[in-house]
C-alpha cells in the first residue's frame, strides 16, 4: 500500500496580496515532501451552491448569462456564492428563486465539487428541486440573465455536443441526471429520459 500523506505540502508562510468583494489572493511559501521549498500563489473563495431545477414534464430551467472573462454568453443552472453564515441549502434555494424565478420545498442534495484545484479552494455544492412554483426573479443589480425552460434529455445531449460547456453547469446537469434516473421523486414523461 502507497502512501499518500508522503505527497502534502505544509504552508511555511502566508500573505493576502489581494482582498477583493468576493476573492482573496495568497502568496504561500510552502515545504515540498520531498524537504525542497516552493512557492503557491492561490484564490480563496467562499463557496457556492448550483441548483438544477425540474419540472413535472422533465423540462429544467436553465439561464443564459454574458460571462464578461470568456466574452461569451453561457447556458448555466442557477447558481451563487455561499453568504457568510448562510447554510448552504439556504442558498440554493435564495439563487433558485433569485435566478430562476422559482421556489420550492422540495430538494436534494446531490453531492459538491472543487471546480479550480490548482488555484482555488471554492467547493460548489449540486442540489436537484422538483414541485417548482413560480415567483418573481429577483437578480442582483449587476446582473443580466435570461431564463429558457428545455427539456432535461436535451440538456445533457447539449453537455455532450459541446453547447454547454460552463464546467460547473456541465458537472451538475450530469451528476443530476445520474441521481435522478435513481431517486427521481416522480416519474418523466418517457420521452424526456430516453
Amino acid at each position: 500500500m502507497k502512501d499518500h500523506k508522503l505527497l502534502v505540502e505544509n504552508k511555511l508562510s502566508s500573505k493576502e496580496v489581494f482582498k477583493g468583494k468576493l476573492l482573496h489572493v495568497f502568496y504561500d511559501e510552502v515545504k515540498l515532501p520531498d524537504g525542497s521549498e516552493s512557492s503557491r500563489e492561490w484564490i480563496k473563495h467562499p463557496g457556492a451552491c448550483a441548483v438544477v431545477p425540474v419540472f413535472e414534464n422533465g423540462d429544467l430551467m436553465m439561464l443564459r448569462q454574458f460571462r464578461y472573462p470568456m466574452s461569451q454568453i453561457f447556458w448555466e443552472v442557477p447558481a451563487g456564492k455561499i453568504d457568510s453564515g448562510e447554510p448552504e441549502d439556504q442558498t440554493a434555494l435564495r439563487e433558485l428563486q433569485e435566478e430562476a424565478g422559482v421556489k420550492t420545498e422540495d430538494y436534494a442534495y446531490v453531492g459538491h465539487f472543487y471546480p479550480g484545484i490548482g488555484y482555488s479552494d471554492e467547493v460548489i455544492h449540486i442540489y436537484v428541486a422538483w414541485n417548482l412554483e413560480s415567483v418573481p426573479q429577483k437578480v442582483d443589480e449587476d446582473e443580466f440573465v435570461t431564463r429558457e425552460r428545455i427539456p432535461f434529455s436535451e440538456a445533457v445531449e447539449m453537455v455532450h455536443s459541446g453547447e454547454i460547456n460552463d464546467g460547473k453547469t456541465v458537472i451538475c446537469l450530469l451528476r443530476a441526471w445520474e441521481w435522478w434516473a435513481k431517486n427521481s421523486p416522480f416519474k418523466l414523461n418517457q420521452s424526456s429520459i430516453d
